[in-house]
């Protein structure tokens, strides 16, 4: 049933010690404060005896008393060698017999004390009764405790149980996420992680076939170019001339199969990023860094980057790499898309979810029935393998951000490229003066 790491049994241990302990402890003192009050009522009974015998009245007073009291009782006159000014309250046992005495002053001059003596059998008797109730009472208790602690344990549990059972039925073609509103509170941030988890292991499923089949005949094609190139050269014999033009064109398509390359290298160097130690960082301040580097770019191109940043700091704790990757990929292609004369625009404001980032070109726009975040897919007759965006996207994904890119909805041509990072592990800066 249980592991020796199982923590339902370290919970249910602990539990069931705990209870146990906190029951003993009150019936301890139970028993305790009944004995105490006892014991002082018959202090007390005994006292008024001494008092009522020692002002010369009768044992007991009738009108506090009542006669069946004095039944065995023993009234002594005794001397001392020492005086006591207080009286003297003490338990004997003789012959299996229980007896509380009482030695109380009666005169001081020549030493003489009353002593009174009562029989408490019956009532010692009854604290044994008591005692053994307790006892039982323990026994029937810790039953309970362990049937309540079995169930509460076995309670808690259900929810980790319930996504241990799920997980353990998931693989790479079957993942659904958790439905977190069916989980307990505590239990909610659990299932936010698991739910990132498997949205970045699906797009990596997803992705990963055409990124495969997309290398292979990215790669094919210029191979067959340069194959063909060479057997058309080599047919018949040419000028010195149509060789090197015939080289230069050989050249040029392995560069371009050396840019494909160099995007797929970097992937891996993107996974090596995203295992980097998260730090705190002023996400506002990176924007207007990046900002000032393409701005530079943009009047060389003779365009215009235009920005808007709010709030004016917004702390997050994240790998700088990843969100840098992102950006620069929004800026490279808005800049790419965008005409002579025109302006790029990159802003940054709250929402609900968190920090929205935003680049607004003022291109051709895309199609929006083509996802752009699957590799090499081209949108344009610009230059470019299609492997920006997918890399932007799996960026993302290791952030726990949201990315999307879509057409503009202001009457405008162009596109907006979006990320919008999540608030959970961020803060607000206060305004700058």
């Amino acid at each position: 049933m249980f592991s020796t790491k199982s923590i339902r049994q370290r919970f249910l241990i602990q539990l069931i010690l705990s209870s146990s302990s906190l029951l003993f402890i009150f019936s301890y003192f139970m028993y305790f404060f009944i004995e105490r009050s006892i014991y002082e009522g018959k202090h007390q009974e005994l006292l008024s005896y001494a008092k009522n015998i020692a002002q010369d009245k009768a044992i007991f007073d009738g009108s506090t008393l009542s006669p069946s009291l004095n039944l065995g009782i023993n009234v002594e006159v005794i001397y001392l060698r020492k005086a006591q000014s207080n009286d003297e309250f003490y338990e004997t046992t003789i012959n299996n017999k229980t007896f509380m005495t009482i030695i109380y002053p009666l005169n001081l001059d020549d030493l003489s004390y009353l002593k009174i003596t009562k029989e408490f059998t019956v009532t010692k008797m009854l604290f044994d009764d008591i005692l053994n109730y307790l006892y039982i009472i323990n026994i029937v208790g810790i039953f309970f405790v362990v049937i309540y602690a079995v169930t509460l344990s076995k309670m808690l549990v259900q929810p980790l149980k319930t996504l241990s059972n799920k997980l353990s039925n998931m693989n790479e073609h079957l993942m659904r996420p958790v439905k977190v509103k069916e989980l307990p509170k505590e239990f909610e941030a659990l299932g936010e992680t698991l739910n990132h988890l498997i949205l970045r292991i699906q797009n990596f499923v997803k992705y990963q076939k055409e990124l495969f089949i997309g290398t292979a005949h990215e790669l094919k094609t210029p191979l067959a170019v340069i194959k063909l190139k060479n057997q058309v050269t080599l047919i018949k014999k040419r000028t010195p001339e149509e060789y090197i033009d015939a080289i230069n064109i050989t050249n040029k398509t392995i560069d371009e199969m050396n840019i494909i390359v160099s995007n797929i290298l970097n992937i891996g160097r993107q996974e090596g990023v995203q295992l980097e130690t998260p730090i705190e960082v002023d996400v506002i301040e990176i924007l207007r860094q990046k900002a000032d580097d393409f701005d530079l770019l943009a009047a060389n191109e003779g365009k215009e980057l235009l920005m808007s940043f709010e709030p004016n700091g917004f702390m997050a704790i994240l790998q700088v790499g990843l969100l840098n990757q992102i950006i620069q990929n929004f800026l490279q292609n808005a800049l790419k898309f965008t005409p002579v004369n025109s302006s790029v625009t990159l802003q940054s404001s709250q929402n609900s979810y968190g920090l929205l980032i935003e680049v607004i070109d003022e291109g051709c726009g895309i199609d929006d029935s083509v996802d752009l975040f699957a590799p090499f897919k081209r949108q344009g007759n610009k230059q470019g393998v299609g492997l920006g965006l997918f890399l932007a996207k799996s960026a993302s994904d290791a952030l726990g951000a949201k990315i999307s890119i879509k057409n503009r909805e202001d009457g405008h041509s162009g596109t907006v490229a979006s990320l919008n990072l999540n608030s959970k592990l961020s803060c607000i800066l206060p305004n700058r003066k």
